[in-house]
């Protein structure tokens, strides 16, 4: 019910190092993640991945709670719910078919995309509610949802960015999983291939947060941004070849 050895330690590498950027940043769990678990055991996505997910949002939001932008959430939330079931709907075409890792890789070239473009998107309820539907469209069809937001929070003060980005996260990873186990698309061997993986989740989380205060945002993110692209490229063209 899980992939083999090989598969399985590229698969952890990636859950690792996309936990501890999601920590450190607020997003890059899906980014890095995705599309590495696409490539070496892609019969068990999304649903790993988002199952994953929900402890690494969790878990990151509640190291930095008290920096949560609060009265952002709802609107945000809202969004993230409704993109969920809209994705739910196109998921069960796409999910288990040739489709999928085409469909990750250009997301995640579309995240690398937006956090790179420089635009600045002022936060009201209006642009929270849609990039949380961006955010639950993208997140539940492929496991990576932080960029719309990411994009909102580029100028906010990075840790109080962070944390709103991880508590938004964790609630996207919810409401997806509900939605495609709505849809019929979550069975025993994804709980089982995400249980053998949830013991980094806090391993992680314990050994990066050490770096937490002292690590800017700025710093790692041309390295996220830069793993991303490379994973998703080597994914379009093996999926294209």
């Amino acid at each position: 019910m899980i992939p083999d050895p090989l598969a399985w330690l590229a698969c952890a590498a990636a859950v690792a190092v996309g936990c501890a950027l999601q920590r450190l940043s607020g997003a890059g769990f899906g980014m890095m993640a995705s599309p590495v678990m696409v490539l070496v055991a892609p019969e068990w996505m999304p649903a790993t991945v988002l199952l994953l997910g929900v402890a690494v949002g969790i878990g990151s939001a509640a190291q930095g709670w008290d920096a949560v932008a609060r009265g952002d959430l709802p609107p945000g939330m809202a969004g993230r719910t409704l993109g969920a079931g809209v994705a739910a709907v196109v998921a069960t075409a796409v999910v288990g078919t040739e489709a999928l890792p085409l469909v990750v890789g250009i997301v995640v070239l579309l995240g690398v995309a937006l956090s790179v473009a420089g635009l600045r998107v002022p936060i009201t309820g209006a642009t929270l509610f849609g990039a949380g539907t961006t955010a639950g469209v993208m997140g539940t069809l492929t496991g990576i949802g932080a960029p719309p937001m990411a994009l909102l929070y580029a100028d906010v003060e990075a840790r109080r960015a962070a944390a709103t980005q991880n508590a938004f996260f964790g609630f996207g990873m919810i409401v997806s999983l509900a939605a495609l186990a709505a849809a019929g698309l979550i069975g025993l061997r994804h709980l089982a291939f995400a249980a053998s993986l949830a013991p980094l989740v806090p391993l992680t989380l314990w050994a990066s947060r050490p770096f937490a205060a002292r690590v800017e945002k700025g710093a790692i993110r041309p390295w996220a941004l830069g793993l991303a692209t490379l994973a998703a490229t080597v994914l379009i063209v093996r999926t294209l070849a």
